[in-house]
């Protein structure tokens, strides 16, 4: 019986709508009171303790009124989601589709600049709070390269894209489980990824789509097979990849300019923007990189993967190696 099915689906968009209501209206609440604490912090002689007591007296008293989820600790939660969003209109369009638990992660993010992206990109591409927490551990949105260079526009949107954008370095991949202190095979690494997918994907950024593993390309003399290939319909274009299980080489960089220059003759829609090519390694080399047909050349990227998770230090001094290697490549100012 097809209306019954029918039947479900409404009354499941009607929760799913109320859901948001009370979602959007608690969260709301919650920016309220941290607006109510430090209007009246202000207003007290010594700050500091004042402000420790409204805290508890709000708890003590909420708790007694309301139940559970009032917690000091949760008060002190609302004054700082006041402090990090003092306009109401900067996150309220984001809260339709984000949790309370969403915005609670990103305020222990300092940037303001990687506080929002977070936001935003946890709104556009649903991610759940176990995805966002993942991404903030890893510093995703630091890994990004960033430079002025070429960007590419979306004609449906008329919003620009910089390429650099969507490439990140290093890649963290401590999903595949591979063993930091035993050798595994380009293959392995590959099968890792494969069954990895979906982590991988989001480890890659917005935008992509898995086309397929060895892809089989064919010329008038020789056979060719090419790792990962993915589509990007942001950028419009095709990303292939090539993996290496050590340190790259000029002959690794020759292999993947010479399948982006095949992929682009023989396998790219006149319609769609040049290919990138990204060579992940276990190690980069700014040398290579620098002296390279890198240099220069906006489609090729080389990045270094980590295959466990390092601290945040570890991952922030790694950030800036490879920032390093980067503007070297391109001859920016250091």
């Amino acid at each position: 019986m097809i209306y019954i099915q029918e039947i479900k689906q409404i009354l499941s968009k009607a929760r799913l709508k109320t859901y948001q209501a009370i979602n959007t209206a608690m969260i709301e609440a919650y920016w309220n009171i941290g607006k109510k604490i430090i209007e009246e912090e202000q207003n007290g002689k010594e700050r500091a303790e004042y402000g420790k007591e409204i805290i508890k007296t709000i708890s003590i008293e909420l708790t007694r009124e309301f139940g559970k989820g009032f917690s000091e600790r949760n008060i002190r939660n609302f004054r700082q989601f006041f402090i990090a969003f003092p306009e109401i209109e900067i996150w309220q369009t984001l809260s339709a589709k984000l949790s309370w638990s969403h915005f609670q992660l990103v305020l222990k993010v300092t940037d303001q600049n990687a506080r929002m992206y977070y936001l935003k990109e946890a709104s556009a591409n649903t991610w759940s709070v176990r995805t966002l927490d993942r991404n903030i551990s890893t510093l995703y949105y630091h890994r990004l390269l960033s430079s002025n260079k070429e960007l590419i526009q979306d004609e449906s949107t008329q919003e620009k894209y910089n390429i650099h954008d969507f490439i990140k370095n290093p890649s963290v991949l401590e999903f595949l489980n591979l063993p930091t202190s035993l050798s595994y095979t380009e293959l392995e690494l590959e099968k890792a990824l494969i069954d990895n997918l979906q982590k991988f994907i989001l480890e890659l950024g917005k935008g992509f789509a898995f086309v397929e593993r060895q892809q089989h390309i064919k010329t008038e003399t020789a056979d060719f097979y090419i790792d990962l290939v993915f589509y990007n319909y942001i950028l419009k274009c095709f990303v292939i990849i090539e993996l290496k299980t050590h340190t790259i080489t000029h002959q690794d960089i020759g292999q993947l300019d010479m399948y982006v220059r095949m992929y682009d003759d023989l396998k790219k829609p006149e319609e769609d923007n040049p290919t990138i090519g990204i060579l992940l390694c276990t190690e980069t080399d700014k040398t290579i990189v620098k002296y390279s047909v890198l240099n220069q050349n906006n489609q090729l990227f080389a990045s270094k993967y980590l295959s466990y998770l390092p601290t945040e230090e570890q991952l922030q001094d790694e950030i800036e190696r490879q920032k390093f290697i980067f503007k070297s490549q391109h001859n920016l100012e250091l």
